[in-house]
């Protein structure tokens, strides 16, 4: 190994002086066909350094260009949510201004409540709110929104109760039909549906469509008068009465926080 090294030193020094013995002229040439011979090679090399060095990049920047998508992706999802976030708390204080300004030129004295659960079997028929006799409650008072009527409370608990909504068959409501005389008693259905009926009108009644429909507000009845009930979506002549089929004025799917009448303001 030690005598290879030695006779390639020894032929590497004798190349030197022999290419330094040469002229001039002679050494150029000699350097020509060198260059020409090995130019390929340097080429190919060259080629081979620049393509990689291309290719690293154009990797490193498809690689940064994912990285930056990623996070864009990422970001644009977290600013969506707290859009979200921000939308629906936005909403809930507009929610909530509302309620107090109802309850602040009501003619009532309220007492408010947040809905705490409701069974899903009997999603139109009652709601739980957290509120109870400790508060003040009984049964049957009023439970209205600042859309409109409820329900009424039906069970009550120290710390709880249960409001029958309008919207169960056994909550029936003395009924009145804004711009006219007509009178009945609006109550859900056996299968609940979202609509009340308001039944037992007069076969002469001519209900039209988007008419208001309040509480009645009669003598010893539970309901005072003149809450929204909801409006007028079909009206049907019966063979012994007519009927109608109000929509809510109260959206129950979106039901979060609610009033209860528990007297009249002095």
């Amino acid at each position: 190994m030690l005598r290879s090294r030695f006779l390639f030193f020894v032929l590497l020094v004798a190349c030197s002086i022999a290419l330094s013995a040469l002229k001039a002229p002679l050494l150029q040439q000699a350097q020509e066909k060198l260059f020409t011979v090995l130019s390929p090679v340097f080429y190919f090399s060259s080629f081979c350094k620049k393509s990689w060095k291309e290719w690293t990049y154009h990797r490193m920047t498809l690689r940064q260009l994912e990285t930056n998508n990623r996070t864009l992706v990422l970001e644009n999802q977290k600013l969506k949510a707290e859009n979200q976030v921000l939308h629906a708390a936005e909403e809930e204080n507009h929610q909530l201004r509302q309620s107090l300004e109802y309850r602040d030129h009501s003619a009532f004295e309220l007492l408010p409540a947040s809905i705490i659960g409701r069974e899903n079997s009997t999603w139109w028929r009652s709601i739980y709110i957290d509120q109870g006799s400790l508060h003040g409650l009984k049964i049957d008072m009023p439970v209205v929104t600042e859309d409109g009527l409820v329900g009424k409370t039906s069970v009550v608990t120290p710390m709880m109760t249960t409001v029958l909504l309008i919207t169960d068959e056994t909550c029936s409501v003395a009924s009145k039909v804004e711009g006219t005389s007509d009178q009945g008693i609006c109550r859900g259905f056996r299968i609940p549906t979202g609509e009340v009926e308001l039944a037992f009108l007069s076969k002469l009644a001519n209900l039209q469509e988007g008419q208001k429909v309040y509480t009645a507000g009669v003598s010893g009845g539970i309901f005072p008068s003149g809450i929204e009930i909801g409006r007028v979506k079909s009206f049907h002549l019966r063979e012994l009465d007519a009927q109608a089929i109000i929509e809510p004025a109260v959206d129950f799917n979106n039901l979060e926080h609610v009033f209860v009448i528990i007297g009249s303001k002095q």
